[in-house]
């Protein structure tokens, strides 16, 4: 993802290096945080910690965040940014949270609830973003469209097909052992004669009933590590989405799209869907909201979490089901951002198949001359995506596309060997820095917050420092925006597990093309001497 590189950028770096020459910065004698001289935390991670612990600092905290507090009380006090607005590209938003209050992107050219489209952008009262998906929910993968649409000779055929027949056999192998749970469960309550029974109680259970029998065994394993209550509530989350991939997202049967009434395979349409945000149930948009959370969610309101970023409002663009997206929503939702004055997009999606890909290579370029950064996951399967594709991407082969997309990778809290979250995709090619993504606290629908994680959690902490950075120095562009993030980082300089694989180990330099962590702190230091230099500053 290095492979466009022009002069000024260079410059830029070399700037931050060598200092502003003529010019002055406001922090002239501050110098950036490095991991030279951390040591290994010693101890389990508070519960204060864990819950803001994207925003602590490394050398202060021991605890590999983004240095945000430090940077707010450090660096922004008594400052004013410009307000950004931040789209976010995902399953919905829930708009009405309380701790997104102030915090959502309203269209000034719509009337609301007039049935016309007054700014004639082709989205009717289009007030608070565009939901591209209309009342759909559910989807299929790409990989499963690809199997339906029928044996084209083609080798995408052929990986697809081999990649659906992977897929349903492992979800049927889940299914069996969580429907085994569900009733070992069942069998145990009622022969307790209760439902919120204790590892104890099933300890004491007597019987020469084998199916009971094997009931005990299992529940006894499971209880010894947490409460039933905590172990179904797990159990059924992921039951649910094992179903959901067996009825929907591997079901060449299934066609979500139809509801819609849309035709995926042509551009020239865009007038679909409608303006419900949230879609067309709050519920739904758990992923949505808790992403806009963690970039917007109010700060120091002691409710919930804290936001990265303070003075941004989020455009909120439904684009993502339960299933993998559409090339034509992607495009057509990264145009409808660029269109109404995002600066910085989100995508926390991505998909291994991508038969547009074109679309929305050029709907990123696009973005790009309208000077927007787009910020996307790395992607949760564990994989070095130098050998495995994901999409979207900004390459065609080793050629980069554009110079306004960062892909980004997932942290944990714990600093040493597991650094890397268990489950983030890397590569020395395609992500460019790394970011929080394990235990993440943030808003999620109906006044209600969660911690979450994957990269889809990383992804929004970096953007967070993006709108950070294009608040307070709005005359950076986003191609210096993306270098910042990058290079301001703190390099990691240890060995660790990669996949989830504790016997696979490698040099945290060699899962990016930075060999660094984003840090707000850094990235500010790093964006005022650029900013300064030009003599062009918000104070």
């Amino acid at each position: 993802m290095n492979s466009i590189k022009s002069i000024v950028f260079l410059g830029l770096s070399s700037l931050f290096l060598i200092g502003c020459g003529a010019s002055k910065s406001s922090f002239t004698n501050l110098k950036p945080l490095t991991s030279e001289t951390v040591p290994l935390k010693n101890g389990k991670i508070s519960e204060a910690e864990l819950l803001r612990w994207s925003h602590l600092d490394l050398i202060k905290d021991t605890i590999p965040g983004m240095s945000v507090d430090r940077a707010y009380a450090e660096l922004l006090k008594n400052r004013k940014g410009q307000k950004v607005i931040v789209a976010v590209i995902d399953s919905g938003t829930d708009i009405e949270h309380d701790d997104l209050k102030g915090r959502v992107w309203t269209n000034a050219k719509e009337i609301p609830g007039n049935g016309i489209d007054d700014d004639n952008n082709g989205y009717i009262d289009d007030i608070h973003g565009w939901n591209f998906l209309g009342d759909v929910v559910h989807e299929t993968l790409e990989l499963t469209r690809i199997v339906r649409k029928g044996d084209d000779g083609s080798e995408t055929y052929q990986k697809a097909l081999k990649k659906l027949d992977e897929e349903k056999k492992e979800a049927l192998t889940n299914k069996q052992q969580i429907d085994f749970i569900i009733a070992a469960d069942k069998g145990i309550s009622e022969h307790l004669k209760k439902e919120d029974y204790t590892l104890q109680e099933v300890k004491s259970i007597l019987t020469t009933n084998p199916t009971l029998g094997n009931y005990k065994m299992a529940m006894m394993q499971f209880l010894a590590k947490s409460s039933r209550e905590e172990f179904m509530k797990e159990v059924n989350e992921y039951g649910e989405h094992i179903y959901d991939q067996l009825n929907y997202n591997l079901n060449t049967e299934y066609n979500g799209r139809k509801a819609l009434g849309d035709n995926h395979e042509d551009f020239s349409t865009k007038s679909y869907g409608n303006n419900q945000v949230w879609g067309p149930d709050k519920k739904h948009a758990l992923h949505g909201t808790h992403v806009a959370g963690i970039i917007a969610q109010v700060r120091g309101n002691n409710l919930g979490g804290d936001g990265v970023a303070t003075n941004v409002e989020i455009m909120a663009i439904r684009a993502v089901p339960n299933g993998d997206e559409y090339d034509k929503d992607i495009a057509l939702a990264i145009r409808y951002a660029a269109d109404n004055g995002a600066k910085v997009i989100n995508g926390s999606f991505g998909k291994g198949f991508s038969p547009q890909r074109e679309w929305v290579h050029e709907a990123i370029q696009y973005a790009a001359s309208k000077d927007v950064l787009f910020v996307h996951a790395a992607g949760n399967d564990g994989e070095n995506l130098n050998v495995v594709e994901s999409f979207p991407n900004d390459r065609i082969g080793d050629k980069e596309i554009a110079d306004n997309f960062i892909k980004i990778g997932a942290l944990n809290f714990d600093y040493g060997s597991k650094t890397v979250a268990d489950f983030s995709n890397y590569g020395k090619t395609d992500v460019d820095v790394f970011a929080p993504g394990v235990k993440i606290y943030a808003t999620v629908p109906n006044q209600e917050f969660k911690y979450e994680q994957g990269t889809s959690m990383a992804s929004p902490n970096a953007a967070g420092v993006a709108a950070l950075i294009r608040s307070y120095y709005p005359t950076l562009t986003a191609p210096q925006v993306k270098m910042i993030l990058k290079e301001s980082g703190i390099a990691i300089n240890k060995t660790v597990v990669v996949g989830g694989d504790t016997t696979n180990k490698l040099p945290f330099s060699e899962l990016s093309t930075t060999g660094k962590i984003v840090n707000a702190y850094n990235a500010l230091l790093m964006a005022d001497k650029i900013a300064n230099s030009t003599g062009n500053v918000s104070k």
